[in-house]
């Protein structure tokens, strides 16, 4: 088969695609959630990560969907990071996946289905490591390769872990580094190393899993997943939508080791922009360089999660033997009327 470069095929990368916040306030306000429905527990009121659906027997329906265009060359790599950036919104409310429905738009005068059925191979590995399987799926003629999964997961309805629950003096957990659109854009610009690529896709490549037992915490009282609006973007969320602000210090925030470089060369996505034009405003930083880092738009970033202060010591410990060695970088407060709503120091 022809060695391919996908990435050349799509004017996008990953969640870097995303219409930024702002636009997509827009396009919402426009379309309210008119009707009630009793057994809707999460719907798109709150920007959660997936809609939570009440059975009447204690436990619930979570389903969402995520597809994007390539973010990485090989086929198979870019179904599987597209498959786990998926299942990662049903790990984020606290649930377990039960199945995935594969979603393919595949330019098939420019690509071969051949290569295609690598994509699906790679998601079929990440769905069988989720332990669901891919059950099907809906396939169209598009300019541009796509690919993503409808995924649908179950919860008990007192476990639902939303991102709108945070309280002030909790305590702020990344468990995944940043910077997954500062690497990935230097592999668009020809000056990535292997060796750090590698890193940034394994990363992409792990499940967030541990999800799932973050819903029996009581003491986690918020959860969400990190993409394409970027660390600060889907903190910006957590902080509106449970009416608190947020101090960050920038150093603790979980970073990969070896950004440097590629800082210095300029290397950010457009969609970081996007995402600072939609929110830069409630954020002040001591340092406005760190915004770049900040909003970088992630694909299949890790989980930000709220912790009551008084639960760190445990919280930390649990962790540790998931094999995550987490550290807070930041802290939840009450808002004030003069603050911005994040302040970085």
């Amino acid at each position: 088969m022809e060695k391919i470069k996908l990435t050349q095929f799509s004017h996008g990368a990953g969640c870097g695609c995303k219409i930024a916040p702002d636009l997509l306030e827009q396009i919402l306000q426009h379309n309210p959630n008119s009707l009630t429905f009793p057994g809707l527990l999460v719907g798109n009121s709150t920007k959660d990560d997936a809609a939570v659906f009440d059975l009447g027997n204690g436990e619930a329906i979570i389903s969402t969907t995520d597809f994007f265009m390539p973010i990485v060359d090989d086929p198979e790599d870019f179904g599987g990071i597209a498959s786990v950036n998926a299942i990662s919104d049903i790990y984020a409310m606290g649930g377990t996946p039960l199945m995935a429905i594969a979603i393919l738009g595949w330019p098939v005068d420019k690509l071969s289905p051949d290569i295609a059925a690598l994509v699906l191979k790679g998601s079929r590995t990440a769905c069988e490591s989720a332990g669901i399987p891919l059950a099907g799926g809906h396939s169209i003629d598009a300019p541009e390769p796509i690919f993503g999964l409808a995924v649908t997961g179950r919860i008990k309805t007192g476990q639902i872990k939303k991102n709108d629950g945070a309280l002030p003096g909790s305590l702020l957990y990344l468990t995944k580094p940043i910077g997954v659109g500062i690497v990935t854009t230097a592999q668009k610009k020809g000056i990535v190393r292997d060796e750090d690529l590698k890193v940034v896709r394994d990363s992409m490549l792990t499940l967030n899993k541990t999800g799932e037992m973050l819903a029996g915490l009581s003491y986690v009282n918020a959860l969400t997943d990190v993409t394409g609006f970027g660390l600060l973007g889907h903190l910006v969320e957590m902080c509106e939508g449970s009416g608190v602000s947020a101090m960050i210090d920038f150093e603790k925030v979980p970073k990969f080791s070896f950004l440097e470089p590629y800082i210095a060369g300029k290397c950010f996505p457009g969609g970081t922009k996007r995402n600072l034009r939609s929110y830069g405003h409630k954020i002040l930083a001591e340092n406005t360089d760190w915004l770049d880092i900040l909003a970088d738009p992630q694909t299949s970033g890790g989980l930000l999660i709220s912790v009551d202060s008084a639960f760190r010591q445990e919280f930390e410990s649990v962790m540790s033997k998931q094999g995550m060695n987490l550290w807070p970088f930041g802290e939840l407060q009450t808002p004030a009327e003069d603050i911005p709503l994040i302040r970085i120091s």
